[in-house]
């Protein structure tokens, strides 16, 4: 029933008509979304806080259509991972990360919404001075490169059309850019809401055909490696503990933190996370499911594209052009946040330009990140999980603990602290990646040398604090 080749031969006229059926559908959401602006007074259209964060007027649906969305577009590393490697996706991708996402409910999200600020290295610069907030835009901007997101649409284009990865990717990109530049922060959330319900419709169907066709998900024991089902996933424990820690980058994470500081209430963002875990906890489910089943189905098939080519052949015409559309959406939802937030952080942090920020200076800063996305992918060579791994250690271990104990008690560290801490992680996992690829000297993952070195420099303002 499943083979694997290119997906254009099994889709049909009914396919294509859904599936752009949904793209203009997306499009009608956000010029609904546009016309509303038109409500505002002319200075409030233009304002930065109105580009940047929708004039903090997110609502509660808003609000958890728009966090969900923009927290899962890398599924083909989610998918990839559980077919390699069964229920350890679940652990790492999954239950890590919602104990995160109810502290930054129950813990953070007063603290963040105090500080009245646009991003989190204006709050760094808050708390700690000009040179901290710099660092820490540096840091962020390293964060939000969408390499993982671009890597995710060129794998998405390319199971379609074929050729080239990089061409897949440069084009995608290219629209998704034009996209972004066009509305702003309300375009993002608009275009999120119907992104939100056709992401979670398809992969919640993959698994009710996966299931009628093939069997409940207690059969797939016996049609797949016992490894499988194994939450080690045959990973030693410091392996499985950095992505704990990664998990808890959450904690420092800009889109998180945007749209915090985007709802309409301390109430709205606090529910509205509590709410949003809840929901991801279901989607991680369902696409845990589907893509054991795309192993049992295509066990010699590419993991980074095996799930969708299983769930396009699984489902009848009509509904794969719905399928098709909801993978799709799972990506773009991402993208253009983190493309977005990106050219946020370049043209409004790094540069400094605040009282004087201008909308060219963002639709400049996001061409500039969008052609350097596309560059950078081509050296992760599709791998989705090592650039989380790459680029999420450098985020979680030099700005956790210094950012983090700001916000508890300002004034505990102090701005040369702060910045010794986090150059010192820096230079610390850049230099340990270098030499052990070079070497091969240890198992020690990079993120422990760079947790390490984060934490000595802020061990005398501890000891004069507590003197």
């Amino acid at each position: 029933m499943i083979s694997h080749s290119t997906l254009l031969q099994f889709l049909n006229l009914t396919d294509w008509i859904v599936f752009f059926g949904i793209l203009v559908l997306t499009l009608a959401c956000v010029l609904w979304g546009q016309s509303l602006k038109g409500r505002l007074s002319k200075s409030d259209q233009m304002s930065t806080v109105e580009l940047l964060l929708m004039g903090r007027r997110l609502t509660l649906p808003l609000f958890v259509a728009t966090l969900v969305a923009t927290w899962y577009g890398g599924i083909f590393g989610v998918t990839a991972l559980t077919f390699e490697k069964g229920i350890y996706n679940l652990l790492t991708q999954g239950i890590f990360w919602y104990g995160t996402y109810l502290l930054f409910a129950f813990f953070l999200v007063k603290k963040i919404r105090n500080y009245n600020v646009m991003t989190i290295p204006e709050m760094a610069e808050k708390i700690f001075g000009k040179k901290a907030g710099k660092l820490t835009a540096g840091l962020n901007f390293l964060n939000l490169l969408p390499l993982a997101y671009t890597i995710s649409l060129g794998l998405f284009l390319k199971s379609i059309f074929g050729g080239s990865l990089f061409l897949n990717t440069a084009i995608g990109v290219f629209i998704v850019t034009a996209w972004s530049w066009w509305g702003g922060f309300r375009a993002v959330v608009f275009s999120d809401i119907v992104q939100f319900f056709f992401m979670l419709l398809a992969v919640f169907l993959v698994v009710v055909f996966a299931w009628m066709q093939m069997g409940s998900p207690l059969e797939l024991m016996n049609q797949l490696p016992a490894t499988h089902f194994d939450w080690s996933g045959g990973e030693t424990l410091s392996t499985i503990l950095v992505w704990g820690f990664i998990a808890l980058s959450t904690l420092v994470d800009p889109n998180f933190y945007q749209r915090v500081l985007a709802a309409d209430s301390e109430k709205t963002a606090k529910r509205g996370i509590i709410f949003s875990t809840f929901i991801w906890f279901l989607f991680d489910c369902c696409t845990t499911l589907g893509a054991l089943y795309a192993r049992a189905a295509l066990p010699e098939a590419n993991p980074q594209d095996a799930y969708l080519q299983f769930a396009i052949q699984l489902v009848p015409h009509g509904v794969r052009g719905l399928i098709l559309a909801g993978v799709l959406a799972i990506i773009l939802s991402t993208l253009d946040s983190y493309l977005f937030n990106a050219a946020t952080s370049v043209s409004y942090d790094f540069f400094n330009f605040k009282e004087r920020f201008k909308v060219w200076h963002h639709h400049a800063a996001l061409a500039g990140v969008s052609v350097l996305s596309v560059v950078l992918s081509l050296h992760f060579e599709g791998n989705v999980v090592e650039v989380w791994k790459t680029l999420g250690s450098l985020s979680a271990a030099c700005l956790l603990f210094p950012l983090l104990l700001g916000q508890w008690k300002p004034g505990l560290i102090s701005e040369r602290s702060f910045c010794w801490a986090v150059s010192f992680g820096c230079i610390g996992i850049v230099s340990w990646r270098i030499l052990n690829k070079l070497y091969g000297f240890s198992t020690w993952d990079e993120f422990y040398i760079g947790l390490l070195l984060t934490s000595i420099p802020l061990i005398p303002s501890l000891i004069r604090k507590k003197a």
